[in-house]
């Protein structure tokens, strides 16, 4: 398991804590997290561009000259693609570019990137990050003393506002928890800095689910058997009987009819 140093925003060691091998210790896959930030981008895009066709183009649509007889060109409309003014053709129209992925390749995709920075060195484990006000010149100095000068990626709780609403007008630094994670902010900054409180909820969010045993109890056994019994006995209680109905005739043999004596032949 690998093994981190916690730290203070005043940059003092005050313990280690051990990650988890199955969220930070994945093998790195890089065709997984090229196809994870192709998903990510692509449902990011607006989709909003689009040009006019001959149809979208205002205008009139008569018919400037006749068919036949003035030895020029036919032409249907001044709105036509070949006319200046008139509409584009095979031009963008706007269309929905996101595209569904599936659940478990997200979320190998996070395992593999928060691993390989795990490798690279580059995540801060902090204990806590409290500040008194929401300010952004303390947020800036607390970065400073963590040694924290290009792009930063924070993950922690939502609870902490102070930090949220002091990192909102710096551009170098974002703030996250660990829903908001995304494989494109993993990539993009090139520091990671985890609280506590933001480690276990990620190690619960892609850890291994714990499978529920599908053996039943004893007593289960038990209540379904009992259950069983009682319907078929409310089956057979149900289905009629005739010779238990009162006033039903006893049922009497019928008598053999006598065989008619075949004639002699003469």
């Amino acid at each position: 398991m690998p093994t981190v140093k916690v730290r203070n925003i005043k940059n003092y060691e005050v313990g280690e804590i051990q990650l988890s091998d199955a969220v930070f210790n994945a093998p790195f896959n890089e065709p997984l997290i090229h196809a994870a930030v192709r998903n990510f981008m692509a449902n990011a895009r607006q989709g909003t561009s689009a040009t006019k066709t001959r149809g979208d183009v205002s205008g009139s649509g008569r018919k400037l000259w006749k068919q036949k007889g003035t030895g020029r060109a036919r032409i249907a409309s001044l709105r036509s693609p070949l006319w200046k003014g008139g509409g584009n053709v095979h031009g963008p129209q706007a269309r929905d570019w996101s595209y569904n992925m599936p659940k478990k390749m997200r979320r190998g995709a996070l395992r593999s990137a928060l691993s390989e920075r795990v490798r690279e060195g580059n995540v801060i484990v902090v204990e806590g990050w409290s500040l008194d006000k929401p300010k952004t010149k303390d947020f800036v100095a607390s970065l400073a003393t963590l040694g924290l000068e290009g792009k930063t990626l924070i993950v922690d709780t939502f609870d902490n506002e102070n930090l949220m609403l002091s990192a909102r007008n710096l551009q170098r630094a974002k703030v996250v928890n660990s829903l908001g994670l995304n494989i494109y902010d993993l990539l993009y900054h090139e520091k990671l800095v985890l609280s506590q409180a933001a480690i276990e909820e990620l190690e619960q969010l892609l850890g291994p689910k714990e499978e529920k045993s599908a053996a039943p109890d004893d007593a289960s056994d038990e209540r379904v058997e009992a259950a069983a019994a009682t319907k078929t006995r409310k089956a057979a209680a149900a289905k009629p009987n005739r010779a238990s109905k009162p006033g039903s005739k006893p049922a009497v043999a019928k008598p053999e009819r006598a065989s008619k004596p075949k004639k002699e032949a003469a």
